[in-house]
This record gives C-alpha cells, sequence and structure tokens, in this order.
C-alpha cells in the first residue's frame, strides 16, 4: 500500500525539522546527517525517507554515496501556504500590543 505523506505532519517532527535545517545550506549524505544526532542510523534514514516522500528532500547519486539537499520548490509552496496565516496573526499582535499599550498609558 502506497500512502501519501503529509508535508505539515512532516515538519512537525523536531528530527525532521534539524535535517531541514541541515541540507538547507549543502548537501549531505545520510551518514553526514545521521552524525549530528544521538540515534540510530536506521531512525535517521527513516526520517529521510519521510522527507523525501513529502518532497521536501531530494536525492543525488553520486558514485555510491546518495547526497540529499533542500527541495527550495516545495519549501516555497509551504511558505507561500502558511503566508497568510502568518500576516493574519502578526494583524492581531499587533492590535493586542496596541490594547496594551493604551492600557498600560491609563495606569
Amino acid at each position: 500500500m502506497n500512502l501519501r505523506r503529509d508535508v505539515f505532519q512532516a515538519i512537525a517532527d523536531p528530527t525532521r525539522r534539524a535535517i531541514l535545517l541541515l541540507v538547507a545550506s549543502q548537501s549531505m549524505t545520510a551518514g553526514a546527517i545521521a552524525s549530528n544526532f544521538d540515534t540510530a542510523r536506521p531512525t535517521v534514514s527513516k526520517h529521510l525517507q519521510i522527507l523525501t516522500e513529502c518532497e521536501l528532500l531530494e536525492q543525488q547519486q553520486n558514485g555510491r554515496e546518495i547526497y540529499y539537499y533542500l527541495n527550495a520548490k516545495k519549501m516555497k509552496e509551504i511558505a507561500d501556504f502558511i503566508e497568510p496565516f502568518r500576516k493574519m496573526w502578526d494583524d492581531r499582535f499587533n492590535k493586542l500590543e496596541d490594547i496594551m499599550k493604551k492600557y498600560k498609558s491609563k495606569k
């Protein structure tokens, strides 16, 4: 059975977010990624599999090594989806800040 992975469930995991941060600046092998974590290599490999299935990471074979790198296009899609929510919360917090300033000045 081939289940489609949910991108937001994938990035909900702190280890997977850390992996995305690691490969954001340069492509890395699974071993190089795993060396940054205190978990078993198969655990990191499972995280890499999930991120790859969600198309957040892409793979490139170079000889015997497979390098993982960030799929910037997919990350942009996520950022574009989240942007309206960020704006909405920014507006709400700015309004709350204005109310708090008015309240503070009345004291």
